[in-house]
């Protein structure tokens, strides 16, 4: 029979394994499913993704988004926005092109037009604070620690399943 620590031990460090491959699903597994994970580094959309969340945006056809929906974009620059469609309009020149306007549910100004081109995606659902963990994962730091953490967890894992087969033994043997 197995000791008392020796299982709770056991459990600690399958749960701390199970903790890992949940994590890094929600980091990088979710593309398998077609969400793509994005880290919310600002407040204008507080109210409902706050500041620090995973945010996971699905692509979509631009043609099928309506007012209402939250869209990541390319803004000037490269740099990424999620905010709330609140018009559509068709190009001036070409009616067959549309255009977003686009505005942060806690600001008070609306954003320039948001080209259909430029739309990354629409938003799925968030979970709150895993961005922070996100982003301190990509930088150098981060990404060691990590790698240290999965590699000491499986080295764990490992010699706990050494100790108890061992101990496995030993009670057999007294057993006969």
């Amino acid at each position: 029979m197995k000791s008392k620590p020796k299982m709770i031990l056991k459990i600690v460090s399958n749960s701390l394994v199970i903790l890992v491959i949940v994590f890094a699903f929600l980091l990088h597994g979710t593309q398998l499913v077609g969400l793509e994970p994005y880290s919310v580094l600002s407040g204008s959309m507080q109210s409902v993704y706050p500041t620090g969340s995973l945010l996971y945006i699905r692509n979509v056809n631009p043609e099928t988004l309506v007012v209402g929906d939250v869209i990541t974009y390319k803004m000037t620059g490269g740099a990424l926005c999620t905010h709330r469609i609140i018009e559509i309009v068709p190009d001036e020149k070409n009616p067959k092109i549309i255009h977003f306007r686009t505005k942060g549910d806690e600001n008070d100004t609306v954003d320039p037009l948001v080209d259909s081109n430029n739309v990354v995606g629409k938003a799925v659902f968030c979970i709150p604070f895993l961005g922070y963990l996100a982003m301190y994962i990509a930088t150098p730091p981060g990404k060691y620690i990590a790698i240290t953490i999965a590699v000491a967890l499986v080295l764990i894992e490992i010699m706990i399943g050494i100790i108890l087969d061992s101990n496995s033994e030993k009670q057999s043997k007294k057993q006969n």
